[in-house]
C-alpha cells in the first residue's frame, strides 16, 4: 500500500515530505505557524495564540497581517487536502485549521496507536489464559510502534517560543506515560532484561518519577539484578528527602518490600498495588509540607484574621496579591501553619514557577500534586482528565493548598479546589481576575512601626532603641518591604562596628540598593528579571520612563513629563499600571491631577536600571 501523499513529523525537529522529498518551510517564524497547527491538527488555533506563539508577548502593529502572509506562503507550499483538493489550511472566524489526515501527521499516528494498545490492554484484563496473553503482546507492540515514531524531543528546534514549548512539555508527559505502560506490559509478558535495559537511561532523565522507577525496579529485580533494584529505591529516597522533604510514595515501597522478601516469583508490580488500592479506602494523608514558620514573623495581624476567617473558618479560597518583596509568601506559610490543624489531609506549598522565574506548565504542577499527595492512579494522557481526577480526589479531603507566585489564572484555576474541605491561598505579584470571585487580600508594605519592630529583631532591639529616628530612616530608605528589611537587617546585624545613622545615609543614596542586595541574596536579581520579563511591552516602556523620576513618589503631571506624552495619555497608561498592581496611589485627593502615585522601591530600581541600560 502506498503511503500518504504528504507526511508531517513533529515528534523530533519539525519536518515535512512530500512525494518522497524533504519540503522546507520556510523561515523560523513561518515554521513556528506550521508547528503550532501541527500541534492543534484539525482544530481551529486562534489569531492569537498564533500570535504570541510566533512573537511572544511583543507582536509587532503588523503582526495580524504578517501572520496572513506566513499562511499564505503555506497554503502554496503545502499539498491540498485530500479527498477533493481543498486547500491545507483553512480560515475560520476564530482562526485557522491545518486539516491532516490520521496516517499524515505523526502525531496523530502516536495517538491512534496508544489508543488501539489501551483497548487491547483493557481487554487482556477481562480475559484470560492464553487470549488474554496475546492481547497483551499486541499492546505492547503497538505501545512499541507508538514510542518508536519518537525522534528526540518534540519540535526541539523551535523551543524558544512558550507556546510551542508548552504543547512540547504537555506531550512529552504523555510520551513518558505511554513509555511506563509499555514497560508495564512488558514485563507482565516476562521481558524483564529488555525494559531494564531500555529504561536506564528515562530513569535519570526524571529521578522522581514514582511509577516508571516501581516498573524499573521490578524489571531489574526479575533480571536478577536485585541489588542494582535496591540501589534505585536507596537514590530515590535519598534525593526524595533532600529535594522535597518527602518520604518514598506507596507504589515504590511496594515493590522494595517485594524485593527485601526477595519473592523473585512476583515481586509486587505496579498494577498489582493499583488493584489493591480501593480496599484500602482513601488515599494516604499528606503531611505537613511547607516551608518552615518564621520565628521573627512580625505584624499583619489584620490580613492574617482575614485570611484564617476566610480559608479556616468558611472554606474559601483566597488571593494575597502584592509586589515582589511585600511578603506574601511569607504571611501564606506563617497562616497555613496556623491553620494546619484543620486541614487533616495536610497543608502544602506549590511554587508556581522555575527557578529562572518562568511560569511551570499545568501538567507539572498536577503531576506533582498527585504524587505528593498520594493521588495513586496512573497519569492521565489528558490534561482534561488530569484537572477532572484533581478535583475529584479533592471532594474527600480536607487539604490546603498553597500556590506561591501563581503567574497566570490559567495556571491556577485547574488546581483550585471546588466544592469541599479543601481551600487555598494564591499568592500573585498582581490581581487575576480570571479565578472567579475568591477572597483578596491585598498586601502593601510595612507600616512605619511594624517595620521598625521587624528591624529591630534582626540587630537588636537595643540598637533601635537607641536611635529610633535612625532605624525609621533605615526602613524608608529601603521601601518599608519586608525582604528588603530583612536582608539589609541581616547585613547591618553583622556589621556592629557602623552605627545606624551612617548606615541610614548610604542606604538613602539608593544608587547601590540593588547591587547590595544581590550581594546579601542572589536570588533576587533573577526574580526582578522575571517580574521585568511578564510584563507586558506598555507597561514595561511606562516602568522604564518612571525609572527616570528621582523617588518612587510621582504625581501624574511628573508621569507626563517623564514619558513625554499629554496628562490625559499619561493617565491611561498609569490606570494600566493600577489594575496590574504594579503601582499604588495614595487617594487622600480626588483627582487624577492630585493624586500621589507610589512605586514600590524594587520596582522603581529595577525599571531605572532599565532605562538606564536602554539608553546606553
Amino acid at each position: 500500500m502506498a503511503g500518504p501523499a504528504v507526511e508531517f513529523r513533529v515528534l523530533g525537529e519539525l519536518a515535512v515530505q512530500a512525494g518522497g522529498r524533504e519540503i522546507d518551510p520556510g523561515p523560523h517564524k513561518r515554521r513556528l505557524v506550521l508547528a503550532l497547527l501541527l500541534c492543534r491538527a484539525n482544530s481551529v488555533v486562534s489569531t492569537d495564540l498564533l500570535t504570541e506563539a510566533v512573537w511572544g508577548d511583543e507582536p509587532p502593529r503588523t503582526a495580524r497581517k504578517n501572520l496572513q502572509v506566513h499562511v499564505s506562503a503555506l497554503r502554496a507550499l503545502l499539498p491540498p487536502a485530500s479527498p477533493g483538493g481543498a486547500p491545507r489550511i483553512v480560515h475560520r472566524p476564530a482562526g485557522y485549521q491545518l486539516r491532516v489526515e490520521p496516517d499524515e501527521l505523526d502525531l496523530l499516528c502516536f495517538e491512534r496507536l496508544v489508543h488501539t494498545a489501551r483497548k487491547a490492554s483493557g481487554l487482556a484484563a477481562e480475559q484470560a489464559g492464553q487470549a488474554a496473553s496475546g492481547v497483551s503482546e499486541h499492546a505492547a507492540r503497538l505501545l512499541d510502534e507508538a514510542l518508536a515514531l519518537w525522534r528526540g524531543d518534540m519540535l526541539a528546534d523551535l523551543g524558544d517560543s512558550g507556546v510551542i514549548r508548552e504543547e512540547a512539555d504537555r506531550w512529552s508527559l504523555r510520551r513518558l506515560a505511554v513509555c511506563e505502560d509499555w514497560a508495564e506490559t512488558s514485563v507482565a509478558l516476562g521481558r524483564h532484561t529488555v525494559v531494564a535495559d531500555r529504561l536506564a537511561d528515562t530513569v535519570r532523565a526524571h529521578p522522581l518519577r514514582e511509577r516508571l522507577l516501581a516498573v524499573h525496579m521490578t524489571a531489574l529485580h526479575r533480571s536478577g539484578r536485585r541489588t542494582e533494584a535496591l540501589a534505585c529505591y536507596d537514590e530515590y529516597r535519598k534525593l526524595l528527602a533532600a529535594e522535597l522533604g518527602l518520604d518514598v510514595g506507596p507504589a515504590v515501597t511496594a515493590v522494595h518490600r517485594s524485593l527485601l522478601a526477595s519473592a523473585a516469583a512476583s515481586p509486587a508490580p505496579l498494577a498489582e498495588w493499583a488493584r489493591e488500592r480501593p480496599r484500602r479506602g482513601a488515599a494516604p494523608r499528606t503531611r505537613l509540607l511547607l516551608p518552615a514558620a518564621l520565628d521573627d514573623f512580625t505584624g499583619r495581624s489584620a490580613e492574617t484574621a482575614q485570611l484564617l476567617d476566610a480559608v479556616g473558618t468558611r472554606r474559601r479560597s483566597v488571593q494575597l496579591s502584592g509586589p515582589l518583596g511585600v511578603g506574601k509568601t511569607s504571611l501564606a506559610v506563617h497562616v497555613a501553619h496556623r491553620m494546619a490543624p484543620g486541614f487533616p489531609d495536610g497543608c502544602l506549598l506549590i511554587r508556581m514557577r522555575r527557578p529562572d522565574g518562568t511560569p511551570r506548565p499545568v501538567p507539572s504542577l498536577l503531576a506533582e500534586l498527585r504524587r505528593i499527595t498520594g493521588t495513586n492512579m496512573p497519569p492521565p494522557v489528558d490534561e482534561d482528565d488530569a484537572v477532572a481526577l484533581w478535583q475529584a480526589e479533592l471532594l474527600d479531603r480536607a487539604l490546603l493548598l498553597v500556590l506561591d507566585d501563581a503567574p497566570d489564572a490559567a495556571s491556577v484555576r485547574p488546581l483550585l479546589p471546588g466544592s469541599g474541605d479543601s481551600a487555598a491561598v494564591v499568592t500573585t505579584r498582581c490581581g487575576l481576575p480570571g479565578i472567579g470571585s475568591p477572597h483578596r487580600v491585598e498586601l502593601g508594605p510595612y507600616p512605619l512601626r511594624d517595620a521598625v519592630e521587624f528591624l529591630g529583631g534582626l540587630v537588636g532591639a537595643h540598637r533601635v532603641l537607641a536611635d529610633r529616628a535612625a532605624a525609621e530612616r533605615i526602613v524608608a530608605a529601603v521601601g518599608l518591604l519586608p525582604l528588603t528589611i530583612r536582608l539589609y537587617g541581616g547585613k547591618l546585624a553583622a556589621l556592629r562596628h557602623v552605627s545606624l545613622p551612617a548606615y541610614a545615609s548610604r542606604l538613602e543614596r539608593g544608587t547601590a540598593i540593588l547591587d547590595e542586595l544581590a550581594t546579601a541574596d542572589p536570588a533576587v536579581r533573577p526574580l526582578l528579571a522575571g517580574w521585568w520579563r511578564d510584563l507586558p511591552a506598555p507597561a514595561r516602556d511606562t516602568l522604564a520612563a518612571l525609572g527616570r523620576l528621582p523617588g518612587p513618589l510621582f504625581t501624574l503631571a511628573d508621569a507626563a513629563e517623564a514619558m513625554a506624552l499629554p496628562e490625559d495619555h499619561a493617565y491611561r497608561l498609569l490606570e494600566l499600571l493600577l489594575e496590574r498592581r504594579e503601582l499604588d496611589s495614595q487617594l487622600a485627593e480626588v483627582t487624577a491631577h492630585t493624586t500621589l502615585y507610589e512605586l514600590p522601591l524594587l520596582s522603581h530600581l529595577y525599571a531605572r536600571e532599565q532605562a538606564m541600560s536602554a539608553r546606553a
